[in-house]
């Protein structure tokens, strides 16, 4: 087990300002009258609780794909990764507002593309939101050339996908390089030939979670 370096606050950035201004806004109306203000405070409790962003450990394997997010396992199956222009086995975790919503690299590897499509706001566990709602696909080659695609899928009510990394960046496996707020869904596109070590309906947690394992020849499953 290795313990991704992860130098991010417990809190994630993104919810600073959403949660100051609960905060702030339940001490005013707590002066002003204490039963009046528990809602606000519950607000509150929730906000903080969204925004967690914990370090996490991963488990040891040149050819792991780990979870780029917590949530429950609501695809794996052979479908076209339009992104890169492949076949694959595609494995989609489903974010609920209660999870944590900061995404993880699955793989350690270089940033080939990062392409944004806009689209519409269907429940993320939806098989439809794959292709239809407002995406962010990030394409990754790994040392070895396995090509893995994370695809940020926005949900019901997310409205904002952030990804902070570009097309000849580095990632390492567990490293945070985006966030979606409110609800949403990962789609992780694997070549041919990758093992899944998840079924739908499996939970699964961000980092230390593998969702799969790669093929060890990737000559072999590339078109």
């Amino acid at each position: 087990m290795n313990k991704p370096s992860y130098p991010h606050p417990i809190i994630a950035r993104e919810g600073w300002p959403f949660l100051a201004g609960i905060v702030l806004v339940s001490i005013a109306v707590s002066f002003w009258s204490g039963a009046a203000s528990i809602p606000l405070w519950i607000i509150s409790i929730f906000v903080l609780q969204f925004f967690r962003d914990p370090a996490r450990v991963a488990p040891e394997g040149e050819f792991n794909v780990l979870s780029p997010a917590d949530g429950r396992i609501v695809a794996v199956e052979e479908v076209r990764d339009t992104y890169a222009d492949r076949d694959s086995l595609k494995i989609s975790v489903f974010m609920n507002v209660f999870n944590v919503h900061s995404n993880r690299a699955p793989v350690d590897g270089s940033v080939v593309s990062i392409n944004y499509f806009a689209g519409q706001f269907f429940n993320a566990s939806l098989d439809k939101a794959s292709l239809e709602n407002e995406r962010n696909a990030t394409v990754l080659r790994t040392k070895q050339g396995h090509i893995v695609t994370a695809v940020q899928v926005a949900g019901l009510v997310a409205k904002r996908i952030l990804c902070y990394a570009k097309p000849g960046d580095s990632l390492y496996a567990g490293q945070r390089y985006g966030f979606i707020r409110f609800g949403s869904r990962v789609d992780v596109y694997l070549p041919p030939g990758s093992r899944p070590r998840v079924a739908i309906g499996d939970k699964v947690h961000a980092t230390s979670t593998v969702l799969a394992e790669l093929p060890e020849s990737p000559a072999q499953t590339q078109e």
